[in-house]
Formats: C-alpha cells, structure tokens, sequence
C-alpha cells in the first residue's frame, strides 16, 4: 500500500465525496507514490467515481467494488461463478454514463431515419439480456437446492449451519468436524461456495454441516441479492453456529455486523449457539461451555487450530437436539403402515403393542424438528393417545 488517507465527512459532496482540499492531499499522495489504484471505503455513486478517476489519473474502487473483486478471484464452482458475475453486471449497470455520445449513430440525410440507438443503449440493452439470463440460471440452481433440502427434510435430517464474520475460522471448524477438505486460509472470503457434509452425533444421530460465505459490515445489497440461493442455506437452517474469532480486538463489532445480515436475510429468529473460536491466541482461556438461566447452551470456547473444545462443540450439538425431543402415545391404525416404517427408520420406537383389530400402540420419542415435519406430512396430533409425561404421572399416582 502506497498510502493512507483519513477523512471524516459529515456530509459529502455531490461531485467528489470529499471536500477539494482532501480530494488534492489524496491527488498529490497517488502522483508522489506512483500509485495505480485509489480504494475508498465507502460506497460511491457513479458520477462520483467518474469525477475522482478523472481528478486522480487512476483507477478508483469503493468498497462494493473491492469486494466485487476479490469475490470474482475467490469463486471456484460454477454456481458461485455464476453468482458474481450477477452482483458486478448489476454493480456494473449503475456505472454506465453518457460518455458515448461520440459514437451515436447521426442521420445521415433527407428521407433516412433519424438517430439509431446510441452506444450507451446497446450497453444497458447487453446488460439487462445477460442479467437476466444469470437470474435464469441461478433460478434454476435454487430449485436444484430446495429439492436438496426438501430431501433432507424428508429424511428428518437436521441442517446446522455456520455464520460468522469473514475469517473467523468458520471452514477449519468445518473440516475438524466433518474431516472435509474445504479450502481455509487466512484471507478475506476464502469460502464462497457452500458446503454440505453430514456429521453423525453420538446420540442425536446424523445431522448435516453447512460452511457458507463469511459476512462483512455493510456488506452490498448486490451481493446478498446475487448469493440468495447460497444464504438459503442459512435461512432454512435448523440451528445456527455464530462463529466469533475470540481474539479479534473488534469482535463487537462482527458480531452486530453479523447479527444485521442475519436480520436482513430473514435469519433473525433460528435459534443459535455461539463459537468463540481461536482461544489458542488469546492468553488464559480454556476450552469450555457456557449455559442461560434456562439451562440451554448458548456458548462454546474452542480452537479449531489445535482441537481445543472441539469436543465440547460436539457434545453441545448432541445435547441441543437430544434436548429437544418429545415423547409421546400414538394409536396408529391398520392402513398407516407407511407412517410406521418411518417412524422404525428414525430409530424413535421405543416401544410397540399390537392389538387385535389392526391397529398399533407405539410409545415414540421424536425430537421437534422431526415432529414439525411429520405434523406438515401427517394428521399426527390425531394418532396421540397422549403423552408419556402424562403417562408416568398417572402411573405414579395408581402406585
């Protein structure tokens, strides 16, 4: 980096942002360092831009711009691919100005149609085509996605998925657990493709691990746009883990940051636990767990570096979906035979009485995510003969 500039702009200007004397101690900074690129940390309209590159002699990127870039380095598969070139055509379309007039086509005389469509037309007409054939395609692999999850949720799989600040360590967790081989450096945005694995809990049973693109303050409305199919991921999950890197001295901040894109995707209300991760640099902490007043986990300290608390990790998400379990009476008759294959399937007969009409005495123990889904599928609330809490009361009381 050539240099840095700070400026505090209470109200900036329509034609540069910044006021002209801080616009010249930028100029004279670019023209003394030889410097080929200004970046601003902020968003800045098009005529703006246009004004400071002209000022500058160099090219100019503001925030949404730069991260439009290393967005496009970072992406790998072709839905992510796909995806970026959505946000920058879209980024794009707003930067396109009358600087075309010089090759509008003019009439040419007497009895010829007046003026044709001018370069800046035909820009916007391209743009718009290839926008919307993206959006086509991307449509198309958001429906590939929900048939995935709607697959899960008929295998009564839960979804965890991990949310974090860009470089928390959301990817390495995601290996340590799932023994994946997700690339993790220690860069902005080195995860932009998700990726699924199943984790197998020792008594919960299986579930399924999403890592999904890192989130930053004030992330640009484009990009959340351009990667919903990706972030559906999140807003459909189960459970999520906020990963925090512990010994980031703004991690405050991240975690409000975070919490905003959560909102804005529509996140907001999924139940979450947080992971306070990287404790092998931060001096005097140990791996541990941390309850509300309610007896819920709500935290865990771990390194995913050095497996420090991993262990923990695991036996909070066990505890989690164990804790949230149910059991109960169901009187199933002769004709669903369909409902109870599945319910031997998701291990949760605990018990079974045949009777001699047909019909089947089950004592069942679901958690309640796969009592939601079964009650989305299933007149279930009609089968209870009623709860085993009841049933052990009633019990308790004839002893």
């Amino acid at each position: 980096m050539a240099g840095e500039v700070q400026a505090r702009v209470d109200r900036p200007g329509a034609r540069l942002y910044v006021g002209t004397g801080k616009a010249d101690e930028i100029h004279t900074l670019v023209t003394q360092s030889g410097a080929e690129t200004v970046l601003v940390d902020t968003a800045l309209s098009p005529s703006q831009e246009r004004n400071l590159e002209t000022l500058m002699e160099a090219r100019v990127v503001d925030r949404a711009g730069l991260i439009l870039d290393i967005f496009a380095q970072r992406a790998r598969s072709f839905e992510g691919k796909l995806q970026v070139e959505l946000a920058q055509l879209r980024h794009m379309s707003t930067r396109l100005v009358r600087g075309w007039t010089h090759l509008e086509r003019q009439k040419g005389g007497i009895g010829l149609r007046g003026p044709g469509e001018t370069q800046l037309e035909t820009d916007r007409r391209l743009l718009g085509l290839r926008i919307r054939h993206l959006s086509q395609r991307l449509e198309k692999v958001s429906r590939k996605r929900a048939l995935g999850r709607s697959a899960r949720t008929r295998a009564e799989i839960p979804t965890i998925s991990l949310v974090g600040y860009t470089n928390a360590g959301k990817s390495t967790l995601f290996n340590r657990l799932t023994e994946a081989n997700v690339m993790a450096r220690d860069q902005l945005f080195a995860t932009l493709d998700p990726t699924l694995r199943r984790l197998t809990l020792p008594a919960a049973g299986n579930v399924v691990l999403a890592d999904t693109v890192g989130f930053i303050r004030r992330l640009p409305t484009d990009l959340i746009a351009a990667f919903r199919s990706t972030l559906e991921e999140t807003t459909e999950a189960d459970l999520l883990l906020h990963v925090i890197d512990v010994s980031d001295p703004r991690r405050g901040e991240h975690i409000a940051e975070v919490e905003n894109v959560l909102e804005q995707i529509g996140a907001a209300d999924i139940a979450r636990i947080e992971v306070y991760n990287k404790i092998d640099l931060a001096d005097g902490i140990e791996p541990k767990l941390e309850y509300d007043d309610g007896g819920t986990i709500v935290r865990v300290w771990t390194s995913s570096l050095t497996d420090a608390g991993l262990e923990l990790l695991v036996s909070a998400l066990d505890e989690y979906f164990r804790q949230q379990t149910v059991v109960k009476t169901l009187r199933l008759p002769a004709h669903s035979g369909r409902l109870r294959a599945r319910l031997f399937e998701l291990g949760s007969v605990l018990s079974e009485q045949a009777s001699e009409d047909g019909e089947w005495l089950m004592r069942v123990e679901l958690d309640t995510v796969a009592l939601a889904r079964l009650r989305q599928q299933e007149d279930l609330d009609r089968l209870v003969v009623r709860d085993a809490s009841e049933s052990a009361d009633s019990a308790h009381d004839a002893g």
